[in-house]
């Protein structure tokens, strides 16, 4: 597994654990927004949506372009790329780890259908006749 700063994924997960930061994320990935264009789209205040839009900025997944008294916000998808590698590493071994379940149940299945066979031939019945 690659080297992950802890600090980054942390800022990052815990900016991604509240809805109103994934839905701000989610309008910036359409584009570039003023802050009060975005705080209108949620039923908090301005100053609480500047929170949440603060704790994005501290995880760098937004950055801040200040024109004159205009206040500008951009997505900045980079630290997503991190935390997603990170997760791809873990989706990997889980793909492993079921795949390998998977096999288990199949050869028990397997088993089970052969011990089945098994025992209608020692009571010499055929299975279609077993069934009947």
């Amino acid at each position: 597994m690659g080297e992950y700063s802890a600090d980054l994924l942390d800022s990052v997960f815990s900016a991604v654990s509240d809805p109103t930061r994934r839905a701000i994320l989610a309008r910036l990935a359409e584009s570039d927004a003023r802050v009060t264009d975005v705080a209108g789209a949620f039923p908090i205040s301005l100053n609480s949506t500047s929170k949440h839009i603060r704790t994005l900025e501290g995880a760098g997944l937004v950055r801040r372009n200040v024109r004159g008294r205009e206040h500008f916000l951009s997505l900045n998808a980079a630290p997503l790329a991190e935390a997603a590698a990170w997760i791809e590493h873990y989706r990997a071994f889980w793909s492993e780890q079921l795949a390998s379940l998977e096999a288990f149940v199949a050869d028990r299945e397997a088993a089970a259908r052969d011990t089945g066979r098994d025992a209608d031939r020692d009571t010499g019945r055929d299975t279609a006749e077993g069934a009947s």
